[in-house]
């Protein structure tokens, strides 16, 4: 199965952005991709993470090496290349139908969150990811950016076939989140 490769985020408000994707399962599957730290770092980025409400979650980034070979950003995202880390915390447990974190080195619970909810349909799996509470149009953007190319990984990591580098997915993305959503 090969998941659409463009399958925009919606803007659901200036505040709120919605991804949805039809993953290969089964779903016990995917909700390993997103809670072991191992298989989450293949497709977005790596970090203990304490299995329960209220557990810590660090986020550990290596844009760089996701997909099948290293790659350097862009000059204008230099900052984001190599490795570096962010703390969360988790604010839904709920194995392995939903998971939801704080966002943005914000530990508290009441700032950004991302909510992640996985339903089976027949072999696949439906991911639905809800990034709430972010700062306007300009955060839609920004995020909207990385978590399109951060699930194109995860679908190609469930596929068994990572053909894309980073920063060459990413590469033009943000730019039609500009274009989509109508910010500066």
């Amino acid at each position: 199965m090969t998941v659409i490769d463009k399958a925009w985020g919606e803007l659901i408000d200036k505040n709120t952005v919605r991804f949805e994707r039809i993953l290969p399962g089964p779903i016990t599957r995917v909700w390993e991709y997103l809670t072991d730290k191992e298989l989450r770092g293949r497709w977005f980025a790596g970090g203990p993470m304490e299995p329960r409400v209220g557990g810590k979650m660090d986020l550990v980034f290596d844009n760089n090496n996701l997909g099948p070979h290293p790659e350097q950003p862009p000059k204008r995202f230099e900052k984001y290349g190599g490795t570096f880390d962010s703390k969360h915390v988790v604010t839904i447990w709920e194995p392995p139908h939903r998971l939801g974190f704080t966002w943005g080195d914000d530990l508290d619970p009441k700032g950004c969150v991302v909510e992640i909810d996985l339903s089976e349909e027949g072999s696949k799996v439906r991911l639905v990811l809800t990034h709430r509470r972010l700062s306007g149009i300009d955060g839609a953007i920004n995020v909207s950016g990385g978590w399109h190319t951060h699930l194109q990984m995860l679908a190609e990591q469930l596929e068994g076939n990572p053909k894309t580098p980073f920063w060459t997915a990413f590469d033009g993305v943000e730019e039609e989140y500009r274009s989509r959503y109508g910010g500066k």
